[in-house]
């Protein structure tokens, strides 16, 4: 195993990694919208969504993949009325790269954000 760790996305607010490699796939902790200063993003739901994203492909780039090689993605919102809107922008980032997704509504997210999303990548050789 190998902890990931990059200054281009926000540290990890506890105990954990921004991920961990295992043999050839990447499992990243969930991504809110902090700067990688740690400021919360505080906008609209796509602002923050953007930022999650960013996060993510500093993470995945730190881990040697990227969205492409993203296999399972899992969002988590605040409030579902914003699906359509994430979809959106997710479907931007993602482009006709399609990996499997989960999607699910949850009561609160840490330091109250509206979105936090994690992914399991394949590193490339």
């Amino acid at each position: 195993m190998k902890q990931v760790a990059t200054k281009n996305a926000p540290a990890a607010i506890g105990p954990y990694s921004q991920g961990i490699i295992v043999n050839n796939l990447f499992f990243s902790s969930g991504q809110i919208p902090l700067t990688p200063e740690g400021v919360l993003v505080e906008g609209s739901i796509e602002e923050q969504t953007r930022q999650v994203f960013r996060n993510l492909q500093a993470v995945l780039q730190e881990a040697g993949a990227s969205l492409e090689t993203v296999v399972k993605a899992t969002v988590f919102l605040k409030d579902m009325n914003d699906f359509s809107v994430v979809n959106d922008i997710y479907a931007e980032f993602f482009g006709d790269h399609k990996p499997a997704r989960s999607c699910v509504e949850v009561a609160r997210l840490p330091k109250d954000a509206k979105i936090e999303i994690e992914v399991v990548a394949l590193v490339k050789s």
